[in-house]
């Protein structure tokens, strides 16, 4: 097993180095990454150079004995003209995507102009309902104010982180 420090120097390397240097002048239009640990997620301005991407990635992950999680990765549309064009195209609604424990989707805001939304992650959330329950189970037999001490500062954590 890499160590996850190892890990970001070796995806720094194999990915990010590359998508700048190599990617983005390959490209028609803007092209843009985040990545966070082996996390990442790609934006194209244009179809075309997100499809040829794709393709080179998986290239390129297996030039250094990677590859990609086929059931977290997908291409979709989305921005600030994507629920106009799959409106047009008869598709209904822009997909979505998780990324770092929340669902990404687009929205508007209250004028109207579009905006990237952002909520917990269906995923996540199950998650720590199962381990809350857990922890009520464990701790069933404490007092009960502390046991409302303790609720409400996860209630409140919760809430700040995602928010």
């Amino acid at each position: 097993m890499i160590s996850p420090i190892s890990a970001n120097l070796y995806l720094h390397y194999a990915l990010d180095l590359w998508f700048e240097k190599v990617v983005k002048k390959q490209c028609d239009g803007q092209a843009e990454m985040v990545r966070y640990a082996d996390d990442f997620v790609c934006c194209f301005q244009i179809k075309q150079d997100a499809e040829r991407f794709y393709a080179a990635l998986v290239q390129r992950l297996a030039k250094f004995g990677l590859e990609i999680a086929d059931n977290k990765s997908k291409i979709l549309m989305f921005g600030r003209f994507a629920e106009s064009t799959m409106r047009r195209l008869g598709q209904g609604k822009p997909g979505t995507f998780d990324f770092l424990g929340f669902t990404h989707y687009c929205g508007k805001s209250q004028r109207g102009t579009f905006r990237v939304k952002r909520k917990t992650s269906r995923k996540k959330f199950s998650a720590k309902v199962k381990a809350f329950e857990q922890w009520i189970r464990q701790n069933r037999h404490e007092y009960i104010d502390d046991i409302m001490k303790t609720v409400a500062q996860k209630l409140t954590g919760h809430c700040c982180v995602f928010r």
